[in-house]
C-alpha cells in the first residue's frame, strides 16, 4: 500500500497548527477542572464545619452537603466541557431529555426521594428515637435518602421506604418524655377491691422508676359478668416504660396472691345455635 509522503506531511502540518491553537483552551480547559475539584473538596467540608457548628441534624448535614457536592460537580462539568468549546445547550437539552425519561421511569424512587426529604426536614422521628410505621415496630438506625433503617426489638433490620412512611402513620414512642402505661386487671367479685387498689398504689409508690408526677391511678374500669376490671395507669420516663409495665405486672400478680386475691381468668362467651 503506498502512502504519499506529501499527504501525511500535510496532515502532520494541519494537526500540529489545529493542536497549537487549540492548545490554550485545552489547557484552561484542564485547569479549571482539576482547580474546580479542589474547591470543590474544600467547600463541602467548610460547610459540612458549619452545619455541624450549627448543630444541625447529622442526616439533614449529610444530605445538604452532599446535594451541594453533586450540584458543583455537575456545575463544573459544564463548565469544562464548554472551554473545550463543546456546545452546551445542546448538551443541557439532552441531560432534561434523560431527566424526564430517568422521572418517568424512577416514579416510586422519586416519591421515596420526597418522603425522605418530608422526614428530614419536618422530623417526625430521629436517628435514636422507637417508633411504629408501616406495621414495624423498632429503633432508627438510620434516616438515608430512600429509605429508613429500623432496628427491631429482636434485633432485625429492616428498611422501609420512604415515601409510603412519610405518607402512613408514624407512632414515635420517643418524641415525649414521659409515657404512661396502660394495664387492666380483672379480679372475681368476691375480692375486696379497696384492698386491691391500695395493693396496686403501694406497689407503685415502692417502685423508683414510676414518677409520682403525674401521680399513677388505679380505679374500676368495668363490671362486667364474670370479674370487676381495675384499670392501673402509672407514668413513667419513656427509657423506663417497658421495666415499669413488667414489673408492675409482675409485682401486683405476686401481692394478690399472697393477699388472697382472685385475678378473674378470662371467660370467652360462645354463642349456641338453637336447636
Amino acid at each position: 500500500m503506498y502512502v504519499d509522503s506529501k499527504y501525511v506531511t500535510d496532515y502532520a502540518s494541519n494537526f500540529l497548527k489545529v493542536f497549537i491553537e487549540y492548545s490554550p483552551n485545552l489547557i484552561s480547559a484542564f485547569l479549571i477542572l482539576f482547580i474546580g475539584l479542589y474547591a470543590i473538596r474544600i467547600i463541602n467540608r467548610l460547610i459540612r464545619k458549619i452545619m455541624i457548628k450549627r448543630e444541625l441534624d447529622p442526616t439533614l448535614t449529610k444530605f445538604l452537603a452532599d446535594i451541594l457536592l453533586w450540584v458543583l460537580r455537575v456545575l463544573l462539568f459544564v463548565t469544562f466541557i464548554s472551554k473545550l468549546g463543546i456546545e452546551t445547550s445542546s448538551f443541557v437539552a439532552i441531560l432534561g431529555a434523560m431527566g424526564l425519561a430517568v422521572g418517568l421511569s424512577l416514579q416510586g424512587s422519586l416519591s421515596n426521594f420526597a418522603g425522605g426529604m418530608l422526614i428530614i426536614l419536618f422530623k417526625p422521628f430521629k436517628v435514636g428515637h422507637t417508633i411504629e410505621g408501616q406495621g414495624i415496630f423498632g429503633t432508627v438506625s438510620e434516616i438515608q435518602i430512600f429509605v429508613t433503617k429500623l432496628i427491631t426489638p429482636n434485633n432485625q433490620t429492616v428498611f422501609i421506604p420512604n415515601g409510603v412512611l412519610s405518607n402512613g402513620t408514624i407512632t414515635n414512642y420517643s418524641l415525649e418524655k414521659f409515657r404512661r402505661a396502660d394495664l387492666t386487671f380483672a379480679i372475681s367479685y368476691d375480692s375486696d377491691i379497696k384492698k386491691a387498689k391500695d395493693l396496686i398504689l403501694s406497689i407503685l409508690d415502692k417502685n423508683p422508676k414510676v414518677l409520682q408526677t403525674p401521680k399513677p391511678e388505679v380505679f374500676v374500669k368495668n363490671l362486667t359478668d364474670s370479674a370487676i376490671e381495675l384499670a392501673v395507669r402509672p407514668w413513667a420516663n419513656s427509657a423506663d416504660f417497658g421495666t415499669v409495665f413488667t414489673e408492675t405486672l409482675e409485682n401486683c400478680k405476686t401481692a394478690f396472691d399472697a393477699a388472697g386475691i382472685v385475678i378473674q381468668p378470662y371467660v370467652k362467651e360462645v354463642s349456641k345455635a338453637a336447636n
